[in-house]
């Protein structure tokens, strides 16, 4: 690939509205120029001016290398995989969404030492507000455990943190298919300032994903002033074609996904990938019964650390899944949003 600056990122990428805001640029910027500004519909980073490759003539291009929106989206429904089950963790897990089987087979993993952190999404239960974070520990992986992956953060602009400044080289990343997409050109680069990144990366557990939510315009706008729902007394969401609203007190809200269109990522437009096709695992709660988990298993690495929670007891394979109906589903992204910019 051509060696670019931030410049072209700049041209290609974000001035077109096509970014993802996964945060994989901010994260390889070795001169941490790059960076997200708070706000409602935080379009995409922004630069202090100092770019090593623009303003000194040292060759980088780190930034446009990793960037999920370089390059045809891919068009797969299901993609290549070793597997597909239904699962759920064998264990309680509070704040408990779908199976949970993300967070035992996360568990375990950090229990045996197949890894040393995870990077993931915090949410503030009082606020709802998310923001990214690195998790080491077990028990704080399963307080965590139920935070919304539906709201836009830059997952992967915590990955300096780990990699850079804790030195950790068994991480395991939870995100979106964007996320999943930024993960994989990592893994595919030989770029010296890459490298470290991907050569730290040892899974990745890709969620189903339509479209993100930006926080402000959906919390602090649409639901607290629009609706007079407050974030504090919001028990549990789901989207599910639509936003499934559970309060404290037991009573239901529901959005149809036209209410929220405003509330959608600019760049989440053009994603046709609903599966996390890259990942090394996959899931959802599409294709499983209620209660369950939708794994999609689909690299040796992914097998050997579902295998490896089951085998200790964390994680149950609780039966098959309707492929048909994670394919419709599927197709439905990909015929939305083929084609546009």
């Amino acid at each position: 690939m051509t060696e670019k600056s931030y410049l072209d990122l700049k041209t290609d990428v974000w001035d077109n509205g096509r970014c993802s805001g996964c945060g994989t640029c901010v994260a390889v910027c070795p001169a941490d120029a790059l960076y997200f500004d708070e706000g409602e519909m935080v379009a995409n980073p922004k630069s202090n001016g100092y770019c090593k490759q623009s303003n000194d003539g040292v060759h980088c291009g780190a930034c446009y290398e990793v960037c999920p929106r370089i390059g045809d989206q891919p068009c797969e429904t299901l993609g290549n995989y070793l597997d597909i089950v239904a699962a759920k963790s064998a264990f309680e897990i509070p704040h408990r969404q779908s199976g949970r089987a993300v967070t035992a087979i996360l568990a375990n993993a950090l229990d045996e030492g197949l890894v040393d952190a995870v990077v993931t999404v915090t949410e503030d239960r009082w606020t709802l507000k998310p923001s990214s974070v690195v998790i080491t520990k077990t028990d704080a992986l399963i307080h965590e455990a139920g935070s919304r992956y539906s709201w836009w953060v830059p997952l992967l602009a915590a990955l300096k943190y780990a990699v850079v400044e804790k030195k950790y080289s068994r991480i395991a990343v939870i995100g979106v298919p964007c996320v999943v997409q930024a993960i994989a050109r990592m893994r595919a680069s030989d770029h010296d300032l890459i490298k470290p990144y991907a050569g730290s990366i040892r899974l990745v557990l890709g969620l189903f994903c339509t479209e993100t939510f930006d926080y402000a315009s959906l919390v602090l706008r649409k639901l607290k002033i629009e609706k007079k729902i407050d974030p504090a007394q919001i028990k549990k969401m789901d989207v599910k074609g639509k936003l499934e609203i559970l309060m404290q007190e037991g009573d239901k809200a529901i959005l149809t996904l036209n209410d929220l269109g405003s509330c959608v990522r600019n760049g989440c437009h053009i994603c046709t990938d609903l599966t996390s096709l890259y990942s090394d695992i996959s899931a959802g709660a599409v294709g499983s019964p209620d209660g369950s988990t939708t794994l999609v298993i689909r690299t040796p690495t992914g097998k050997n650390f579902v295998e490896s929670a089951v085998r200790n007891g964390k994680l149950t394979i609780t039966g098959g899944v309707d492929t048909a109906a994670i394919e419709k589903l599927a197709n439905a992204k990909i015929k939305k949003n083929s084609g546009k910019k």
